[in-house]
């Protein structure tokens, strides 16, 4: 599918990038597939004890300063994938055992990766297919997946305004976030899972509790509640500070336990009983997959790259 004017993401950039422009995240057209695993530090169930076929796309349409994933994020890098290959990699993921195929950061490629789905589909893929974002998502851009996602997981960093704008340079991003989620969760309904407790359906949210952020989390998790009630929720209190977090003296340190666990009392209390949630010794670069450039495809967790390329030149920092 062809945009003549780019609408992937609540940004509107409008540009026509299959013409060779570059909106803000500086991606091109077709989809940059940076690093294929099996993932096996992802949630238990979307993991499971086999690990999650994950699609690791270049780029992205946030420029958040504390990116686990910058080798890969800040610049489009990858190979570059139209989407007959791209449903190759994906059955590739599921004849490798994996339990689903987990795209992570796929928003800016949404078109040609509902595409991709739709001809892996037809050629045989019967594993469940988790959509992994930061919600940075417009309701339009998810209606292109309507029937082809199975699981969403996606990101709910912000509620205030300033910290959006100041970590990930996100304007609006609470608004378009909670109408992306209720949209995720209108197409997959209730949460469902297999024998094995593997999530086969439904949305499971993440939040990523940040250092000096307390007040910003409870009112996110309020809100859900209130809005989404009964939603699983993964709350995360893995933040380490990595890429650009050091230039912010607020995010130098990683989470303090008097920090996170009111925020564990706060879902007890509000009934967001149903999900994961981390101890505060979790902080480490172990969750970051090597990003290792020109090596093959790795069939166990962790290792192997896409043999990485830089996008355009003129990609935005």
């Amino acid at each position: 599918m062809r945009l003549m004017a780019c609408d992937a993401c609540p940004r509107r950039c409008a540009v026509d990038r299959a013409a060779g422009e570059v909106g803000f995240c500086g991606c091109p057209h077709l989809p940059r597939v940076a690093h294929v695993c099996l993932h096996r530090w992802e949630e238990p169930c979307i993991s499971g004890s086999r690990g999650s076929g994950t699609v690791f796309f270049g780029g992205c349409n946030l420029k958040c300063v504390f990116c686990q994933n910058y080798r890969i994020s800040v610049r489009p890098m990858g190979r570059t994938h139209d989407p007959d290959a791209l449903a190759n990699v994906f059955l590739a993921q599921e004849e490798r055992g994996a339990h689903n195929v987990n795209l992570v950061s796929p928003t800016p490629y949404a078109a040609p990766v509902a595409e991709a789905l739709r001809l892996a589909r037809a050629r045989g893929l019967t594993v469940p297919v988790v959509y992994n974002s930061n919600a940075y998502e417009t309701v339009e851009s998810l209606r292109r997946l309507e029937g082809l996602v199975d699981v969403y997981l996606p990101d709910l960093k912000y509620r205030e305004e300033s910290l959006a704008r100041r970590y990930s340079a996100a304007p609006g991003y609470f608004g378009a976030a909670t109408a992306a989620l209720k949209k995720m969760v209108r197409q997959t309904g209730e949460a469902a899972f297999d024998g094995d407790g593997l999530m086969t359906r439904g949305v499971l949210v993440r939040h990523l509790a940040l250092p000096g952020c307390s007040a910003d989390s409870a009112a996110l998790l309020r809100w859900l509640a209130r809005e989404l009630p009964g939603v699983h929720l993964s709350l995360m209190a893995q933040y380490t500070p990595v890429h650009r977090a050091r230039e912010f003296p607020e995010l130098t340190r990683t989470l303090r336990p008097e920090e996170y666990e009111p925020l564990l009392d706060l879902c007890d209390e509000l009934g967001l009983d149903r999900g994961y949630r981390q101890g505060v010794d979790s902080p480490g670069e172990e969750y970051i997959p090597p990003f290792a450039p020109d090596t093959p495809f790795a069939a166990d967790t962790g290792e192997g790259g896409g043999g990485l390329e830089e996008g355009p030149e003129d990609s935005p920092r």
